[in-house]
């Protein structure tokens, strides 16, 4: 890994992709332990966790379904403060196990306004697996079961996430520089 320019910002290295990976076989192992039997329902939020619902499905030895959702709340290296539901769900979850797949956990708004819309739909239950959680950015109670990584409150890119749309084909995980 070594320094990379997304637009106008540099990023240094956080994250190697084979240490993302041996972690994401992990949780994996841990969901196919949990839900055996109980053919889940991944809901996969888009933009940011396609790589990660990829990576994770792949390992995912269960008969489950996935589906997308897109939602949005960050403009530039900022969280906006709203979320905007973009894509809508398409699957039934009355009665189903559903495991939210999240890129990142960073202040929790999106996931305090996207479950309650969720639990309206009367899953079974519903866990949340997120690659990455931002434990000091955290100021709504979320309660992630499934962790990759707890990380320092700083702006990243690569494996899936962005600054404006740009950086996601990083296939390392950089932090803003500085």
């Amino acid at each position: 890994m070594e320094k990379v320019t997304v637009k106008d910002k540099v990023f240094i290295p956080y994250l190697a992709h084979q240490d993302i990976q041996a972690r994401i076989q992990t949780l994996a192992q841990q969901i196919n332990a949990d839900y055996q039997g109980l053919n889940p329902l991944f809901v996969a939020i888009l933009n940011g966790s396609f790589m990660f619902a990829a990576d994770l499905y792949k390992e995912i030895t269960l008969p489950s379904q996935i589906t997308f959702v897109k939602v949005a709340s960050y403009r530039g290296t900022s969280s906006t403060g709203e979320v905007m539901t973009l894509l809508g769900m398409d699957m039934d979850l009355a009665n189903r196990h559903v495991i939210l797949i999240e890129d990142i956990v960073d202040t929790g708004k999106t996931l305090s306004e996207l479950l309650p819309k969720l639990k309206s739909n009367n899953p079974a239950s519903i866990q949340i697996a997120a690659l990455l959680q931002k434990p000091e950015a955290l100021k709504y109670p979320i309660d992630v079961k499934y962790v990759g990584f707890n990380i320092a409150n700083e702006f990243i890119v690569g494996y899936g996430l962005d600054y404006d749309g740009y950086g996601r084909n990083l296939k390392d995980i950089l932090k803003i520089e500085g």
